[in-house]
């Protein structure tokens, strides 16, 4: 007979999510994320999926391939602030090399881009 674990926090029936892998606060630290402003945003050419951005990081601008192209239409993103993890190794998507992610939520199949309502300057950590 197998124990039923409950959530000590919620009601006594309510059974607990399975354990998600847990890093340390350094592991954390690692992982570099900097407010970047969208400049410049085209859908890649045969891709349904991936739309390519031109971002403002403060010290510099990255060229990014994010699979979001279902969601967003290329010229709403411009002038967007979005969260980029910018200590990524650089990937190549579809022949373009991308050099930084966009954070964004899963709403079931939608992507939604995490941003600020503040404006927030660019190339400002987030900790």
């Amino acid at each position: 007979m197998s124990e039923e674990k409950t959530n000590p926090t919620g009601p006594a029936s309510a059974p607990l999510a399975a354990e998600e892998p847990k890093i340390s606060i350094e592991d954390f630290a690692r992982i570099q994320m900097k407010v970047g402003e969208v400049l410049e945003a085209e859908r890649v050419e045969g891709s349904r999926k991936l739309i390519r951005m031109r971002v403002d990081i403060g010290t510099e601008v990255r060229q990014v391939v994010a699979g979001i192209a279902g969601a967003y239409e290329p010229s709403s993103l411009i002038h967007r602030k979005i969260i980029l993890v910018a200590n990524l190794k650089p990937a190549r998507l579809m022949g373009i090399v991308s050099d930084g992610m966009v954070l964004a939520a899963t709403a079931g199949e939608r992507p939604i881009l995490a941003t600020f309502a503040e404006d927030v300057p660019n190339g400002s950590p987030l900790k």
